[in-house]
């Protein structure tokens, strides 16, 4: 029985704290919020979305329009509710600075509008800078740049 209740609550940790219980770098952490913010994307969880942002984030989409702070990027949310697309970003690079808490991320993103198949409609190219200063890494800002 004990053995069970022990293997219960192994599980219980591995499903609410898989990024705490396996990563073993600050790399393998921003790998898998990366994943995570993904996922969010992709299920349109703008609460979660911004979950991974710091608060005074700088966002340079694809087109060039520069979204400064949540607040911004709620209510760019707000202005395209409309929209289907989603995206993804699929790390190039990652490279970490542990004493400074910050890290460069880039790599190529593409965008998703499931009403018209499951091939990407938009890409490019994408960069980040994730700090730790919360202690948790957090997205302080992007670039994204459309190429196709």
């Amino acid at each position: 029985m004990k053995k069970t209740k022990h293997l219960c609550f192994v599980i219980l940790c591995i499903l609410i704290f898989p990024t705490k219980l396996f990563s073993q770098t600050d790399r393998d952490e921003i790998q898998a919020t990366r994943k995570a913010s993904n996922l969010a994307y992709k299920s349109y969880n703008k609460a979660e979305i911004l979950s991974f942002l710091t608060d005074d984030v700088l966002i340079t989409a694809g087109n060039g329009t520069l979204l400064s702070g949540k607040k911004a990027i709620k209510q760019y949310f707000s202005n395209h509710t409309d929209s289907k697309i989603y995206y993804t970003r699929t790390a190039k690079e990652i490279v970490v600075n542990e004493k400074r808490g910050l890290a460069w991320e880039s790599g190529i993103w593409d965008g998703y509008n499931p009403e018209q198949g499951s091939g990407s409609i938009i890409s490019g190219n994408y960069s980040a800078m994730w700090t730790k200063a919360s202690g948790v890494w957090k997205i302080k800002s992007q670039l994204f740049v459309t190429l196709d």
